[in-house]
């Protein structure tokens, strides 16, 4: 049984940083691509970014490029997430996206491609 548990958000102010972490168990973690989406109310979950298996390919969204760093540690299962000089359009829920069907610079990963999600885990970044 596949299980993916995020952890690390959190309320913070605008300019403050957050890591993100997830792990992955029941998989074999450094065979899949992995990722991170976000969904802050009324609007439609995103892809924020993603990691190739074995780390080589990364992808951002365009509003988080050069404030947030996407990493992955095969050996402990774990995704990360630095997210700095945060701002109020960040706040959301954050989702640890598992068996990503792929990861590609310059494309979005997309809901479709993910193979298990985390129960997600709120980041609120007050102004």
């Amino acid at each position: 049984q596949v299980q993916v548990v995020e952890s690390g958000g959190g309320l913070v102010q605008a300019g403050g940083s957050l890591r993100l972490s997830c792990t992955a168990s029941g998989l074999t973690f450094g065979h899949y691509a992995m990722g991170w989406f976000r969904q802050a109310p009324g609007k439609e979950r995103e892809g924020v970014s993603c990691v190739s298996w074995g780390g080589g390919e990364t992808y951002y969204t365009d509003s988080v490029k050069g404030r947030f760093t996407i990493s992955r540690d095969n050996a402990k299962n774990t995704l990360y997430l630095q997210m700095n000089s945060l701002k109020p359009e960040d706040t959301a829920m954050y989702y640890c996206a598992a068996d990503l069907r792929r990861c590609y610079t310059g494309f979005a990963p997309i809901s479709g491609d993910v193979g298990y999600w985390g129960q997600g885990t709120q980041v609120t970044v007050s102004s």
